[in-house]
Parts: structure tokens; sequence; C-alpha cells
């Protein structure tokens, strides 16, 4: 029996038995054409796991006849590196797959640096983590980089039933019956990763004993058992939560109530309170801000009442809140209007404060003409009386600028219009 996993034997050989990707290895698309022109360049290789970044990179190699050799950036030191550039030497030219890419430190990328400009090495990096975070801009500008998609549930049902009928690498030998039921789960239930369906079919297969027609039947039960739910992957440090958090406040900047609901689903599902509730309160005053300014005092309440019961009846108060602020008029007047003065702050434009608005409560303070001529509004009948407060070089500048989306902006904009006209 091959003890290696079955998706490790049913790994493509051939740039067209790669399943998905269809934007990198279709006809006529960018890796599709650097094999058969065997043009091939150094790449990087990102997406979630079990999608097929390892597979492409061992296909490319076998569909150009390229020799490789496989290392990880974290388990490898720059010896076995060393090697490989030694086989490179030899053949001509060497393909170099190396998972965790990410993980390069620099001693082993100064190393390869050279070898790279060259072409005597082709690397093809597979990592997990965004490319433009994670990888080191020396590696990153030599090679080309390319995001994988995790694999559509049709795409896992294909190389689950072509593992069923492979009798070399594959199931085959087995005379195996398996349910559509039990397809369907392993295809939905690994989320995206075919790595997963493909050793839990295994699993299946050889843990289920074969009836008096020596046929293995695999059923949903069984399927669920070695399946153990997988339909959602959330790392909380990965891109994926912060793709999943900024889908979560435009959804409800745009006031789609059920993309939002769907997101707070995902981060609930995750466990992650934290970022929840810091999300919801910004977006409180973020995007709906003055248009309703009782959605921040709300939305506050609802955050502390979730922290307070924990899951899973935190949800409910989330979800108050997430259909209050989707449904909710929307405002980003205040934080343009600070950004704005931020914006001249830093670019230095300050200014000295007006000598009447200076702190007088100290002696000698009227000597340096400070305080003298400030106006106490609340001497004045209307609770207003016209001075200048901001520094000369900015007297005329006008941060705020009200939106007309909520009654309370509506009504605190006309105060606003009447005290600049009275200027």
């Amino acid at each position: 029996m091959n003890h290696k996993p079955l998706a490790f034997r049913m790994r493509p050989k051939k740039i067209e038995d790669i399943l998905g990707q269809e934007h990198l290895v279709g006809d006529n698309k960018i890796i599709y054409r650097m094999v058969r022109a065997k043009q091939l360049t150094s790449m990087i290789l990102y997406g979630p796991p079990g999608i097929g970044k390892t597979s492409i990179a061992t296909a490319i190699a076998g569909s150009t006849n390229t020799k490789f050799r496989s290392l990880n950036a974290v388990v490898h030191n720059k010896k076995d590196m060393e090697i490989a550039v030694e086989e490179a030497k030899m053949s001509g030219q060497l393909i170099l797959i190396l998972d965790e890419v990410h993980r390069l430190d620099k001693a082993k990328q100064d190393f390869l640096l050279p070898h790279l400009e060259s072409g005597l090495l082709i690397l093809i990096g597979a990592t997990t983590s965004n490319p433009y975070h994670a990888i080191n801009p020396a590696i990153r500008s030599r090679c080309q980089i390319f995001e994988l998609k995790p694999l559509a549930p049709d795409d896992i049902k294909h190389a689950l039933l072509r593992a069923v009928t492979d009798k070399e690498n594959g199931l085959g030998l087995y005379d195996v019956a398996i349910d559509d039921e039990a397809l369907s789960h392993f295809a939905i239930g690994c989320g995206g990763d075919v790595r997963s369906a493909l050793n839990a079919l295994e699993l299946a297969v050889r843990s289920t004993e074969a009836d008096c027609k020596d046929e293995i039947k695999i059923t949903l039960s069984i399927a669920e058992e070695c399946l153990q739910k997988k339909s959602f992957s959330h790392d909380k440090n990965g891109d994926g939560h912060y793709d999943v958090l900024s889908a979560f406040q435009k959804s409800i900047r745009g006031s789609d109530v059920n993309a939002a609901l769907h997101y707070l689903g995902r981060l609930v599902e995750a466990g992650d309170m934290i970022s929840i509730c810091r999300r919801l309160v910004v977006i409180a005053y973020e995007d709906i801000g003055l248009a309703s300014p009782q959605a921040g005092p709300r939305t506050l309440a609802a955050v502390q009442a979730a922290e307070r019961l924990g899951f899973p009846e935190a949800r409910i108060p989330l979800a108050n809140a997430v259909i209050e602020l989707c449904l909710s008029p929307k405002s980003n007047s205040a934080i343009v209007a600070i950004d704005q003065a931020l914006s001249d702050i830093r670019k230095g434009l300050s200014g000295e404060v007006p000598d009447h608005l200076r702190d007088a409560h100290y002696a000698g303070a009227k000597k340096l003409n400070r305080g003298i001529g400030y106006q106490y509004p609340h001497d004045y009948e209307s609770g207003w009386v016209a001075q200048q407060y901001l520094p000369s070089s900015l007297k005329s500048k006008k941060y705020y600028t009200p939106k007309h989306t909520g009654k309370f902006e509506q009504a605190i904009a006309q105060i606003y219009s009447n005290l600049q006209n009275k200027k």
C-alpha cells in the first residue's frame, strides 16, 4: 500500500490536468503561454491552502520537461539551495519550487538572487500570504505574482471522481461507489481545499468495510465522519481576515443589509468579537456620523451587550446594530473635516493662536497682550458674537462641509450656514 496521501499521489503531472485556475492555465492564459513557449520566468503563486499552488508548479515542470527540486523556505537551509544550484548547473536550468516562500530569510535570499538574475534557477514560490505584504521586495521584483482562487465545488467533484477511478495513483483498485450527497459534502464541506477533500475521501474508502459484493459504498454519514465541518476558514492574522472586515464595512456603508449580515456571520463563525465590535463603533461614527448621531451610542450599547453575553448570544445585539447602521442615513462629513484639518497641520499650516484667545490666567499676561479683546459669547443675547478664532494664516479656511442625508445634520447645516453668513 502506498502510504503517501492521496492528494500527493494525485498531484497533476501536466498543465492540462490542473483543475480550476482558468485565469492562469486556461487556453492562451499567461502560464499556459509560458509552458507552450517554454519561456518560463520566476513567479510567486499565492492563495488559500489546498487550491493547487504546488500542483501548478510541478505541472509546469512536467509540461516543459524541466528538472525541478522542491524545498521549503523554513525547513531547508542554504546548503540545500546550494545543492539545487549545482543540479541546475549540470542540467542547464532548474525549477526551484519553494513552499512558504514568504519565510525566506536574508541569507537564503541573498544566495538565490544572482541565480534568479542569470536564469539558472526559475523560482516558483508558493505562499498563503499576500506577497505584497509578506515577501521581501528584492525577491518580489524578480517574480511575476499570480493569485490563485479557491476551487469551485464542481472542480473538486471532478478531482474526487478522477481519484476514485485512477488505478495507478488513486483508489481505482477498490470498487468504490460514492453517493451524490457524499460527493457534494466532500466538495462543499472542504471550503475549496481539494487536498482536504481528497484525503477525507481516502480515509472514507480505507476505513469502510466492503459488502458481500466487495463494493465500498460511501454514504453521506460516512463522508460527514471523515470530513468534519470545514466549510468556513478564517485566519485572524491573514489577508482573508482584513478582506472580510473591509467587505463588512463597505456593505454597511453601501446599505446592503444582506451582505453585511453575511460578513458579520463569517466573523461570528470565526469567533472574532474584538474585530466586530471595534469595526462597528468605527462605522457608527465614520459612515453614519452626523446623519444619525444616536447611532454611535446605540452601537456602543450593542457592543457592550455583546461583550457581556459572549457568543453565541452576542450575535443578537450585533445583528441589531448591523441592521440599524445599514439602514441609517450616511454622512462622512466629520471624518472628512478632521482629516482636512490634520492635513493642513501636517503640512505646517498651523499659524499662531490669536492673542485674544490665549491663556490670560497668570501674572504678566496682560503685558504680553494675552486675552485682550476677547469677547465672551455668553454676554450676548444670542450666545454668539463674531470674532476670529482660527490663526490669521488660516482665518478663511473651511473644513466642515455638511451633508443633507439625515434630519440632524440638515438642522445643524442650517445653523452652520447662518453663522457663516454673519461673519
